[in-house]
């Protein structure tokens, strides 16, 4: 492993180590990736074998804090050749990308160490026996994973990967080894609900309290699908069937640990027409990041952030508010509300996902473009608010790579980005009124 950054005045720099050293063992094992180098250095005294750039090789012996770092950074976050899928699901999103978007997105990777670290779903069909054994050694937890079955003959179908079927094998072996797991379960209306999706339940509750939640969620369709396999999109009757078995799955789960332990996505309460549940249905909210209970998380910060609205603004204000066709539901009791504000006027823009296609509803997908084509050439107001959810996490990008100051470059608008009902109340008072929530 290349060092690529000493921090000044650590252990690293003290004893005469520099960017371009390799690191090459920590006490007598080889440090493959920068889960190795946090679990060998988690002790009191170490030992540390470096190649200089020189080509000099230096064995340092250190005595330090248990927990305590050398202070050494490495390149591509210390990660190495990530894995890659081995699948061809046939529900797989990136198979319906269009040309166009972010290089990163196109990237199909399968890598436990990005579960561990960053949440991402794997599949566990590209892992041996060691690689197994190595999540339990190094306690990589939790993992999140993509289950969608757990018939074997079915999973090796949606899969397409004949080693997939050894899953319940699997976390089996993972959950006596005291790793924590967040499922998931892509649901395709005729192939892995009904039954099968009663089964999947079942079988992954069996391993509950290491498999901690199963997230379901429906499959989601672009219009860029030929050649792809033929997939059909939850109805309205089909959606209340996956929910009506998920609050009985519910309700067994309840009975049998106190735990509700398997949740229905947003996209399929708004499919059915259905109410969301309440919070304690959500078990703690474990799979927010996977669309589930997003929306209840919302409703009820809602309902406090309403409370403290005031009745009027010192001066007018006019904003206009972008979601996708799904949060139209969310917005629409928000909207009223705020347009009871005296000298404030609020108007929902509700964009069709002309990138990817009219099935694909979440504000998540829209593009810059999407947005742009809906509201050029209109009266945008003071502010043009969008859903944090269209950009990258911890940063102002857009799907395309294109970024915030170019999308208010293009409207000739001020753009502000909101996180939530808080975040848009915020950024409709702004600099332009000061004027802060009442306390209640």
């Amino acid at each position: 492993m290349i060092i690529e950054k000493v921090v000044p005045g650590g252990i690293a720099d003290q004893l005469g180590v520099e960017p371009g050293d390799r690191l090459k063992m920590i006490c007598n094992e080889h440090v493959r990736d920068i889960l190795d180098y946090k679990f060998l250095t988690c002790a009191e005294d170490i030992s540390v074998l470096l190649k200089k750039g020189s080509g000099e090789e230096w064995l340092l012996d250190i005595e330090k804090d248990y927990e305590e770092d050398l202070g050494i950074c490495f390149k591509q976050e210390g990660l190495g050749r990530i894995k890659r899928c081995q699948n061809s699901c046939i529900f797989c999103f990136l198979a319906q990308m269009p040309k166009g978007m972010r290089k990163t997105l196109y990237f199909k990777d399968d890598d436990y160490r990005l579960s561990f670290l960053h949440g991402n779903f794997i599949t566990l069909t590209n892992l041996s026996k060691r690689d197994l054994e190595r999540i339990v050694k190094l306690r990589l937890t939790p993992l999140y994973i993509s289950v969608h079955t757990t018939n074997a003959a079915l999973r090796n179908k949606m899969l397409n990967n004949p080693r997939s079927g050894k899953i319940m094998e699997q976390l089996g072996f993972l959950a006596q080894g005291g790793i924590m797991m967040q499922t998931q379960a892509v649901v395709c209306p005729g192939i892995n609900d009904g039954p099968e999706l009663q089964k999947t339940i079942r079988d992954l509750y069996s391993l509950w309290p290491a498999v901690n939640s199963l997230a379901v969620v429906p499959v989601g369709l672009t219009r860029y699908r030929e050649g792809l396999f033929p997939l059909q999109e939850f109805n309205r009757e089909r959606a209340r069937d996956v929910l009506a078995l998920v609050e009985e799955s519910q309700r067994w789960c309840l009975k049998q640990g106190g735990y509700p332990f398997v949740f229905a996505g947003d996209e399929f309460y708004l499919a059915a027409e259905h109410e969301f549940p309440g919070a304690l249905r959500y078990g703690g909210f474990p799979q927010t990041e996977n669309g589930v209970g997003l929306a209840r998380l919302f409703l009820d910060e809602w309902a406090k952030t309403s409370r403290k609205l005031p009745e009027e603004l010192p001066v007018p204000v006019r904003a206009t508010i972008v979601t996708g066709a799904a949060g139209q539901k969310l917005l629409i009791p928000v909207i009223d509300r705020l347009n009871r504000v005296k000298r404030l006027i609020v108007n929902l823009r509700v964009i069709e996902n002309r990138f990817f296609g009219g099935k694909v509803t979440v504000a998540g997908l829209l593009t810059p473009d999407d947005v742009y084509s809906i509201l050029k050439d209109t009266e945008l107001g003071d502010v043009v608010i969008i859903p944090s959810l269209m950009l990258k996490k911890d940063e102002s990008v857009f799907l395309d790579g294109s970024r915030v100051g170019d999308l208010a470059g293009k409207l000739k608008a001020n753009v502000a980005v909101a996180d939530g009902p808080r975040g848009i109340v915020e950024a409709i008072f702004s600099d332009k009124t000061s004027m802060p929530l009442r306390r209640t």
